[in-house]
């Protein structure tokens, strides 16, 4: 029964050259592409990104309309809050003096009428 040999650095560099050639020779092998079925294959993916293209066109256009609309949503609930604040300020807003007379005479008118007098 024979023993199992060492292979030596010449018997490997052999064997991969060997296998580096019917590796290149199995690429030669191979039949080169046909300019027409290449032709069929690029128009069908410059059709398939113009698709992905307005895909996309689309996509942006409907996130822009969302971001139009929400910043105008924003502003009228700015303005209807700074209504409401100016509507309160002006509550707020003491009364000159002749708003409180004028006030205090009605009170009084219509206490008077309530009891009755004049």
């Amino acid at each position: 029964m024979a023993s199992f040999k060492q292979p030596t650095f010449q018997d490997r560099t052999a064997a991969a050259r060997k296998a580096k050639q019917t590796a290149l020779d199995q690429l030669k092998a191979k039949p080169a592409a046909d300019p027409v079925e290449m032709a069929a294959l690029r128009d069908a993916w410059d059709a398939q990104q113009q698709l992905l293209a307005e895909e996309r066109a689309a996509k942006a256009k409907a996130s822009a309309e969302a971001k139009a609309e929400k910043a105008s949503l924003k502003a009228a609930e700015v303005a209807q809050s700074k209504a409401a604040a100016e509507l309160k300020a002006a509550r707020l807003k003491p009364a000159t003096a002749e708003e409180m007379k004028a006030a205090r005479d009605a009170r009084y008118a219509a206490r008077q009428a309530r009891k009755g007098k004049k």
